[in-house]
C-alpha cells in the first residue's frame, strides 16, 4: 500500500565507523526513514477517512 518501500539501513561496511563523515550514512537513512514513516501515517489517515465516507453513505 506504501507509495515507497521501506528504507534498509546500510550495510556493515557501508560506514566507516570513523564519525567525521557528514553527512553519515546513517544520517541519510535516519532521515529517509522519517520520510517514510511520515508517509505511512498520511496513508493510513487517507484510508480512514475514505473508509469513514464509505460508511456514512
Amino acid at each position: 500500500m506504501s507509495m515507497t518501500e521501506k528504507p534498509l539501513p546500510p550495510a556493515d561496511d557501508d560506514c566507516c565507523g570513523g564519525g567525521a563523515c557528514n553527512p553519515c550514512v546513517w544520517d541519510h537513512y535516519y532521515a529517509e526513514r522519517k520520510k517514510w514513516r511520515l508517509e505511512q501515517v498520511q496513508l493510513k489517515e487517507q484510508e480512514q477517512l475514505k473508509d469513514q465516507q464509505e460508511s456514512n453513505q
